[in-house]
């Protein structure tokens, strides 16, 4: 009997201690991000500056991808090349990016097609001519929806520093119009960018492959792109490599823009089923820990625990945590917008409770059913991230 009650005061012990440090957690998100984004960077006019090679896979169009792409020719930097890699030759894309090469000809602009069949990951096959064909020292891997501003690759290679061989930036989203654009810019504001800033903070791998600079040499000291074509999330091993060599990582001051031209509430859950079925392979342990750093998850096991070690109200307690909650990821989404929101408070209110009510089940279902379905493939994920393509039935 008395292993008994020992056990369970372990058991509400650690819950508390789990949500003490969460605050934590909380609070270096928000005094990092406070200090790190949006900072108005340059890069010295006395040291020559390095050449940029644009790496951008493109599969299929949206009602933005013109203008997003526009934005590329338009950056303030003095130089860079834009690689534009379409595996399909009958994609759409290829005749938008045309128009814009020949809008914008005092670019240099290229375009790739057919991809390269260098392994499972139809990212790095897409992307691996162009990536072959890179003529700068420094690369730019850049996903079709990203938005630039002028000052953006700027901002980037201001903070290649020595030893410092990736610079990432934080995902976020522009102002879009409808509930599905609002949660995601809560998603992303808030949620992400808790663990995001907080692990950029204490040196832990959280790098995205949204947007990414890194030195070519980096990766062509282990074979190039296609020695990371058998996992699906490359970045997170990519910056694993880097990071195992001695390199460090530095995120950028700005974030970055996603301004995808379809947004919808199927498919934005899908991504974070997809991208969590991604972090419980790679890394196991997160199975335990991503359920526990949910606001309602945590919050009813710590109610719990405060119970039954201190004999306080639970409901109380409950309640007291969502709303302390709630205010400090309204506190951290305001300091990642960096000005006005697109949407009122009553939108976030709605909004985040969605999103934090939703969680628990969409991981639940990623663990459930562990297939990734992705650019119209459908894969298999092995302990350590390892990935292997399913081939569709064949009916007889």
């Amino acid at each position: 009997m008395a292993t008994v009650i020992y056990t369970v005061y372990g058991v509400a012990i650690f819950f508390f201690v789990f949500w003490c440090g969460t605050w934590g957690v909380h609070l270096i998100a928000i005094l990092y991000g406070k200090w790190k984004l949006h900072k108005k960077t340059s890069l010295p006019c006395e040291i020559p500056v390095p050449g940029v090679s644009i790496v951008k896979p493109l599969m299929g169009v949206d009602p933005n991808l013109f203008s997003n792409l526009e934005t590329f020719f338009t950056m303030d930097y003095p130089t860079y090349e834009l690689l534009f890699c379409v595996e399909d030759e009958s994609d759409p894309a290829i005749m938008l990016v045309k128009r814009l090469m020949e809008k914008y000809p005092n670019v240099d602009a290229r375009l790739f097609t057919g991809g390269g069949n260098v392994g499972v990951n139809p990212k790095i096959n897409n992307m691996q001519p162009g990536f072959l064909a890179a003529k700068y020292e420094l690369i730019l891997i850049s996903d079709s929806g990203i938005r630039m501003k002028e000052d953006t690759l700027q901002d980037m290679v201001s903070h290649l520093k020595d030893k410092v061989g990736l610079v990432h930036q934080m995902p976020f989203t522009c102002d879009r119009d409808g509930f599905a654009a609002t949660l995601e810019k809560i998603y992303f504001g808030t949620a992400q960018a808790r663990i995001y800033l907080s692990a950029a903070f204490l040196g832990v791998n959280c790098h995205t492959g949204m947007s990414t600079l890194i030195r070519k040499n980096i990766i062509d000291e282990v074979g190039g792109l296609q020695t990371f074509s058998g996992y699906l999330a490359e970045d997170y091993f990519i910056a694993k490599s880097l990071k195992e060599r001695g390199w460090n990582m530095s995120i950028s001051s700005q974030p970055a823009w996603q301004n995808s031209g379809l947004c919808e509430i199927h498919s934005f859950q899908a991504r974070l089923t997809r991208w969590a079925k991604l972090r419980a392979a790679m890394v196991p342990h997160t199975i335990i820990l991503e359920p526990l750093s949910e606001c309602m998850v945590l919050g009813a096991f710590a109610s719990w625990a405060v119970s039954f070690l201190f004999k306080w109200d639970a409901l109380v307690f409950y309640l007291v945590h969502i709303l302390v909650w709630f205010l400090l990821d309204w506190i951290l989404l305001c300091i990642v917008q960096n000005g006005s929101l697109s949407f009122n408070k009553f939108d976030f209110v709605v909004g985040w409770l969605f999103r934090e009510c939703s969680s628990p089940y969409l991981f639940l279902h990623a663990q459930w059913h562990p297939e990734i379905r992705w650019r119209g493939r459908t894969y298999r994920l092995k302990w350590g991230g390892i990935a292997e393509e399913l081939k569709p039935k064949v009916k007889v």
